[in-house]
């Protein structure tokens, strides 16, 4: 099976996806709303917001100094459309695992057993 267009490998791990989907719901998040949503460590959210804006699919923006610092975080334009091919090709994913291939895989598996015979 080929990989469907549009998947991709940088926003498919748990987190990274967890926060991409996050962020597509909103303009601009604060740190902490994305950190306690996901039940994250503010070390775990710090590495994975790095990781996505080095690859252009978030900005973050700091604001403040001191206690009083405030992060916030949004989805480009490059991040959101990489969100919505990702899930465009785990949707194709799972219907190309639906019902009617299952059945087929299923007839394929009773056919090999039947030519193996007993």
């Amino acid at each position: 099976m080929s990989t469907p267009t549009g998947f991709d490998e940088l926003i498919h791990p748990a987190t990274r996806l967890s926060v991409v989907a996050l962020l597509a719901t909103a303009e601009w998040a604060d740190f902490a709303f994305v950190r306690d949503s996901l039940s994250l460590s503010d070390s775990a959210l710090s590495k994975q917001l790095h990781t996505l804006e080095e690859a252009g699919y978030l900005e973050i923006h700091k604001e403040g100094g001191g206690r009083k610092r405030r992060t916030r975080v949004r989805l480009t334009d490059r991040g959101r459309t990489a969100f919505e091919g990702h899930v465009a090709a785990l949707r194709a994913i799972v219907e190309g695992a639906g019902p009617t291939a299952a059945l087929a895989g299923a007839a394929e598996r009773r056919q090999d057993h039947a030519e193996a015979g007993p």
